[in-house]
């Protein structure tokens, strides 16, 4: 793998990390392509409004530092929208606005609450936190179709009490197969995410028994990405992509230029 489509700096309010310190870290690791993907979730309300960046000052800083490394790899701009079924319309509006590459639409929040902080997790049990984050998603991704792909499905898994103790594909398989062909039948696409094995489960997102089935359904569309917040994270774990893949019947993943997909042969 040569290309890390998910990639997060300052402009997120969980990295510290400079745009260009993550350009010099993709470089480093031999890359020839990065598309930065910084957080949007608006309305976040364990955040809060002022952890979203400016659009207009994204774009003026990454520009011109497009511009300075072109002859070294290649950056794109796009960004990581979190997805709540009320914000469909806003987000429609909001990528038409601006000329991204690519588009993740990630479900952060349910229940207007984010899963990360833990607090869900004090009421319910980690099954039904895990179905009721499939249920939004579903929900998310029936309104909202501004997004390109769906960003590391099955992320909640990464903060249950007991992690993938109470997880299996099969146990939510009716949620799970609904939303993946909802996304193939709207032509969206699905995210492998490395990040799940950098915070310790034994797969990246999704499972891969999802992932085959994604594949089963007829879905083509994969993009991947190590999520990285600092540069060190940068293509995580990459050498493990091409076999991940191939055993769930892919030939190809993709890569976004303008809101289009490129398909690249898996090696």
């Amino acid at each position: 793998m040569r290309a890390d489509v998910h990639m997060h700096s300052a402009f997120s309010s969980d990295s510290d990390s400079h745009p260009e310190e993550m350009i010099l870290g993709a470089i480093e690791k031999g890359l020839e392509m990065l598309c930065f993907t910084d957080h949007y979730d608006k309305d976040n309300m364990d955040w809060g409004p002022e952890d979203i960046f400016g659009p207009e000052e994204y774009f003026r800083v990454l520009i011109p530092l497009r511009e300075k490394y072109k002859n070294q790899i290649d950056v794109r701009i796009g960004v990581e929208t979190g997805l709540q079924p009320y914000l469909a319309s806003y987000y429609a509006e909001f990528v038409k606005k601006y000329p991204f590459d690519f588009v993740i639409g990630s479900v952060h929040s349910i229940k207007k609450r984010d899963i990360a902080f833990g607090t869900l997790f004090k009421k319910y049990t980690d099954e039904e936190i895990y179905r009721m984050t499939f249920e939004e998603t579903l929900e998310d991704i029936k309104l909202d179709t501004s997004f390109d792909v769906l960003g590391h499905l099955d992320y909640v898994v990464r903060y249950g009490r007991e992690k993938e103790t109470h997880y299996l594909y099969g146990k939510y398989a009716d949620l799970i197969d609904e939303i993946l062909r909802e996304l193939i039948r709207k032509g969206k696409g699905l995210e492998l995410n490395m990040a799940g094995i950098k915070y310790g489960l034994p797969f990246a997102h999704p499972h891969p028994d999802v992932l085959k089935r994604y594949k089963e359904l007829g879905g083509e569309i994969i993009t991947v990405g190590a999520d990285g917040h600092k540069p060190e994270h940068i293509a995580y774990d990459f050498y493990k992509v091409s076999d991940i893949l191939k055993e769930a019947g892919f030939s190809y993943y993709a890569e976004f230029r303008e809101r289009r997909p490129f398909f690249k042969r898996l090696a």
